[in-house]
């Protein structure tokens, strides 16, 4: 057989000595013949275009000036005509690649003239390319080119400068150097960026330079509203989720990675669970945070607020008085409310910004300057107070026809059960005419009649509702007397007089009970004549505790939020009070926290953490003890730092509440906030195993809740989070974690959730089961959730024999129907940008009573149910006209979606049907106006939307 001929020969006939073979290395691939091979690979056009722009670098490198300019004239115009795909290089820049180095190299000989610029131009540019990582040549050469119109050379180019201009940025003021030819550059790269619409990338560029006041002469009308609801939802994003490198499907699907080996990990490696969630959180952190490693928030405090406040003085200047307010109300900042009020001339719109207020539930006194006539200051101020939701509500209900009263068995359906189980219902025990007593007050919420409480026109003055309020037994009847107050909710003269009866009983819970029904019929309304302070303030100091505590109570419901001066007077002393039982001081502590939520009030503070100290071992271990720490943690609700100095203090406790007060101040400081690192602190505390139980792990579970509760993806890892304490916490911990999994989903019935509670609900441990049980109530709640009332009504079954937990059953059963499917709990609104203090910490206070249901509940303290007020709201949108007077259009109601960001006039709504307004709006539902003939008041169409008719609107008819 004839030898094949080695491919590397040079001698025709392929023989070559065994000797030669292994002494001489011959490349394995000949790089001249690559090259050939390359350029036959180009077309006839390529290759025409690659040789003359060799020729070009050629003649770039000349002696003669004259054919230099041509040359680097002929460059410059050939990388800016050239065009690529969204994937490829351009070819001039391809081609160039070659002779990059020559190029600088020669650039580095040129004397200092105008040749020598529009050379660094064209360097600057094929840096793009080229230039080693870290290098920033792109930048070096920019500044100390001609300085010529920057977007001539492409969108990527910017982008790619930008990208330096950052890094280099941190370099010069880590060094102290000067920053003033970096920020001409800014300029041009942010005026180029807000001509293209690509405003996220401006503000993403002067984040990093650190002068965001730069984008307010930038802005115009046409891009003003992209650039705001970008620099809101950079702020209001929570701190570490906002990623560069990595899209958060990315990090959850590195979350998931690492969550599928924690079993594994925690029994066998660690003896100790939860180190993967950290390792996500913490990864989430460093991806989101850069090569920096680990951040807090993606704009750490005050920049979050600058951001904001960036937005504010935007709004203002194009004149969108309603979002400059809903973010004067997230910046928590009254100056700026009065200055929408004062810039604006026109009385509807001032009429719209009131009923914004009035749905955020601030209190707001009008003053001359923001509204000169009296007339209209009273009206306007009326809408503040509130005094119209009663109206409103009952609007909506009438249009949707559920103003007929239910009764608790409307809600029970017994027939739907098997026997044994309603003839376990139709069993007449205080226990359970109490729990009907909730159910009936929940149901018909704010309808003004049922048909227990309300008395029937033709009965005799001793009616129906003496005789169910007797059917009840002692302190079961101060919930039956306050249930009137949540019957006639929000109309306040209809309630007072109705209630009225109930304070001449001779029975002391009776009167309690009405007290405390004065203070939910004005939850957040407000009256100038005060009747809420003028009834109750004479109850306060009663020897009798439950007649105080009802007054105590009713006062903080009525004035939530208020910071009335007259309240803390009264209150105040009574924590300094030795004798007063440790029952009213907690009320009073928890009141008092109410009425000034998150003002950071030192004297209050002080009286709290005094009486705190003041008490016995004994009394600090129990259940009541620990809810003086809450009223504390109200006063810093959302606060964040605010809270450091008192939380110092409270290291000073004694061991028995140091801990737990530790935890409730800063989940409340927290709260809404999404701050990670406080979550891992919070999952920190519940990693650690003690003998015996520690209080102090409850309030942490419900930490993670409050904090991470801010958006969306903090709130589905949180959930992750909780779900691998079921698998691992101790028994206290597992207590708390139903009532967490409720706060993130409070009227928001996410599938996962329900099936977990609906799991936790036949636990073996009764209190697990039990706050399983409120929490799934508290996910539907005001839904009508057809699918949770199916489960309570097979638990009820199940449960038929067990008081206290059939109990809780009835109170989730109630819940979910409240208000008739009408109301929510969510402390959530204006499309969930802005957080409700006084919702959140009716919630939350309900939450701290049920870490412990069976002393608290399902004791003598059942109204404490009724803090819930606080945070139930119609979830309706109202649309009226310009005499407030409801006005029915169409609109069309779908699923929100999120387009921060996204270039042209993407849809904001999905899946949406058409409606007549008035409508129901689910959680996550956005509404849209469907027709043209009205202009809506307030971008946010939900509560009350003032119309207004569009004068260019034509009839096609």
């Amino acid at each position: 057989m004839s030898k094949t001929p080695d491919p590397n020969s040079t001698d025709a006939s392929g023989s070559k000595s065994t000797k030669e073979e292994a002494t001489i290395k011959v490349p394995s691939k000949d790089p001249k013949k690559k090259d050939d091979k390359k350029d036959e690979d180009l077309s006839e056009e390529d290759l025409a275009l690659k040789q003359q722009l060799e020729l070009y670098v050629e003649r770039a490198q000349d002696a003669d000036p004259g054919l230099q300019k041509v040359a680097l004239e002929s460059m410059r115009q050939e990388i800016r005509t050239s065009t690529s795909s969204m994937t490829s290089v351009p070819k001039p820049l391809k081609f160039l690649r070659p002779h990059y180095g020559t190029l600088k190299g020669f650039y580095e000989k040129m004397p200092d003239s105008d040749l020598k610029k529009l050379m660094a131009d064209i360097l600057s540019v094929l840096a793009l390319t080229m230039s080693a990582e870290g290098e920033r040549e792109s930048l070096k050469y920019r500044l100390v080119g001609s300085q010529g119109e920057i977007g001539s050379w492409g969108h990527e180019y910017v982008r790619n400068l930008a990208g330096e201009i950052s890094q280099e940025y941190v370099k010069r003021q880590s060094e102290e150097a000067s920053i003033d030819d970096l920020m001409e550059l800014v300029q041009q790269i942010v005026a180029f960026h807000m001509k293209h619409n690509a405003e996220p990338e401006a503000v993403d560029l002067l984040m990093e330079v650190e002068d965001l006041d730069l984008l307010v002469e930038h802005v115009d009308n046409t891009n003003y509203k992209r650039t705001c609801s970008y620099l809101t939802s950079s702020a209001n994003l929570p701190p570490t989720y906002k990623l560069f490198s990595f899209d958060s499907g990315t990090i959850v699907k590195i979350g998931v990675d690492l969550l599928h080996y924690e079993p594994y990990l925690s029994n066998k490696v660690l003896r100790k669970p939860f180190f993967p969630i950290f390792s996500l959180l913490w990864m989430c952190q460093f991806l989101s945070g850069g090569s920096q490693g680990v951040k807090t928030p993606y704009l750490p405090g005050p920049d979050d607020m600058l951001v904001l406040d960036i937005a504010y003085t935007i709004y203002m200047k194009f004149e969108e008085y309603p979002s400059a307010l809903v973010t004067a109300l997230y910046l928590d900042n009254t100056q700026y409310v009065k200055q929408v009020f004062t810039s604006c001339d026109d009385l509807l719109r001032k009429k719209q910004f009131c009923y914004i207020l009035a749905r955020h539930g601030q209190t707001f006194e009008l003053d001359e300057e923001m509204c000169a006539e009296d007339e209209e200051r009273e009206g306007l101020q009326e809408i503040i107070n509130n005094t119209k939701l009663s109206e409103g509500y009952l609007t909506l209900a009438r249009d949707i026809e559920v103003m007929e009263a239910k009764t608790p068995d409307d809600i029970y359906k017994p027939h739907l059960l098997d026997g044994r189980a309603s003839a376990g219902a139709s069993v007449d025990s205080a226990r359970q005419n109490l729990a009907s007593t909730f159910v009936n007050a929940f149901v018909n919420a704010g309808f003004g009649q049922d048909k227990l409480m309300t008395v029937p026109s033709e009965a005799s003055s001793g009616g129906a509702s003496t005789s169910w309020l007797f059917k009840n037994k002692e302190h079961g009847k101060a919930s039956a007397a306050a249930s009137l107050g949540m019957i006639l909710l929000w109309d306040v003269d209809s309630g007072l007089a109705q209630i009225d009866k109930y304070f001449h009983s001779t029975d002391t819970h009776v009167i309690a009970g009405a007290l405390l029904g004065v203070g939910i019929v004005n939850c957040g309304i407000k009256n100038e004549c005060d009747p809420a302070l003028a009834l109750l303030a004479e109850y306060i100091d009663k020897e009798d505790p439950s007649i105080r505590i009802g007054a105590i109570m009713g006062l903080g419901l009525a004035y939530a939020g208020s910071q009335n001066e007259q309240i803390r007077s009264k209150l105040t002393p009574i924590l300094g009070d030795s004798k007063a039982s440790l029952d009213v001081l907690a009320f009073t502590a928890i009141s008092l926290g109410l009425v000034y939520v998150g003002s950071c009030n030192e004297e209050i503070a002080q009286a709290i953490i005094f009486a705190l100290m003041e008490r016995s071992e004994s009394e600090l271990g129990e259940p009541f003890a620990r809810l003086l720490p809450l009223g504390l943690g109200l006063l810093y609700l959302g606060k964040q730092e605010s809270v450091e100095a008192t939380a110092e203090v409270s290291k000073t406790f004694n061991e028995k509440i140091r801990k737990h007060c530790d935890m409730t101040l800063l989940s409340c400081a927290y709260a809404g906030t999404g701050n990670v690192l406080k979550v891992q602190h919070f999952l920190g505390q519940c990693a650690q195993h003690f003998e015996k139980g520690e209080t102090f792990q409850g309030p942490a579970v419900l930490g993670i809740a409050m904090v991470a509760m801010a958006e969306e993806l903090g709130l589905e890892m949180a959930i992750r989070s909780l779900e691998h304490l079921l698998q691992y916490g101790e028994q206290n911990i597992r207590r708390a974690v139903p009532l967490a999994l409720a706060l993130l989903c409070i009227s928001n019935p996410k599938v996962n959730v329900m099936d977990t509670l609906s799991r936790l609900s036949h636990d073996s441990d009764s209190e697990v089961a039990m706050a399983a049980i409120i929490s799934l109530g508290l996910i539907g709640a005001g839904t009508n959730n057809a699918r949770i009332a199916g489960m309570l009504r097979n638990l009820s079954s199940y449960y038929y024999k067990e008081a206290n937990l059939l109990f809780c059953v009835r109170i989730a059963q109630g819940l979910v129907h409240l208000g008739k499917g009408l109301l929510t709990l969510s402390p959530y609104h204006s499309e969930h940008f802005l957080l409700s203090p006084t919702a959140l910490a009716g919630l939350v206070t309900l939450l701290h009573a049920c870490l412990d249901m069976k002393a608290i509940i399902l004791g003598k303290y059942h109204y404490i149910l009724y803090f819930l007020t606080l945070a139930m709201q119609p979830r309706m949108l109202l649309t009226v006209d310009e005499n407030l007077k409801p006005l029915s259009v169409p609109v069309r109601v779908g699923q929100a979606v999120d387009v921060v960001g996204q270039a042209g006039r993407p849809k904001t709504i999905t899946g949406f049907q058409t409606h007549s307004t008035p409508v129901l709006l689910a959680a996550g539902d956005r509404a849209e106006l469907a027709t043209e003939k009205y202009i809506p008041l307030s971008p946010i169409l939900e509560g009350f939307v003032i119309l207004k008719e569009n004068p260019d609107y034509r009839d096609d008819q």
